[in-house]
């Protein structure tokens, strides 16, 4: 398997990953941190969806897709973190005053999982806020201690994951997800 990590320009594909089944139903879409909460509850149907068509037509785009060939397997959500709700939000702490991006979500296809595809996505993402001349790049990985974390909420990453990519702990958070704490992973891109 040969993965390549591509900008998440595709609307097709990104809906392929993070989409619903039935084009009106209430999914995340990966944008309850891309947005202002009280945005994210206020979309209702298929006007999610047609915001993420917004988004993956802006420069940046919302994140990256990884690829085995033409099949589209993986995403991982990657942003300035001004343009998302950890500029706000109040349990995970701001360490210093650079502009960093975030990688909040990393999701791979059913069938894919347990094959590395997300250390692909997380150096994808690392690879995209470089070129953008992000000087450090943060994420929020549960901290679980090689416990098993729930499918649903490992969009989310682990520590080990992102110290497999020379990320370091630089805080804890208040946040706790699955019963496990989130910390604040970063790597310095300068």
């Amino acid at each position: 398997m040969a993965i390549e990590v591509r900008p998440g320009t595709l609307f097709e594909d990104v809906r392929t990953l993070v989409g619903p089944k039935r084009p009106d139903a209430n999914v995340c879409w990966c944008l309850s941190y891309r947005i202002p909460s009280k945005q994210n509850l206020a979309l209702r149907g298929t006007a999610r969806g047609d915001l993420v068509k917004e988004l993956v037509a802006q420069d940046p785009p919302p994140g990256v897709l990884a690829y085995d060939g033409d099949e589209v397997v993986g995403w991982a959500a990657v942003h300035p973190r001004a343009d998302t709700s950890f500029a706000r939000n109040r349990r995970i702490p701001h360490v210093d005053d650079l502009d960093v991006w975030s990688v909040w979500c990393i999701r791979v296809r059913p069938g894919y999982r347990g094959k590395g595809i997300s250390h692909h996505l997380l150096k994808g993402a690392v690879e995209l806020a470089r070129s953008y001349g992000a000087p450090a790049i943060e994420g929020y990985p549960v901290d679980n201690g090689g416990s098993k974390v729930d499918i649903t909420m490992a969009y989310v990453g682990t520590r080990k994951l992102f110290e497999k990519a020379g990320f370091v702990k630089a805080a804890d958070t208040d946040s706790v997800l699955n019963g496990f704490p989130r910390v604040l992973m970063r790597l310095n891109l300068r």
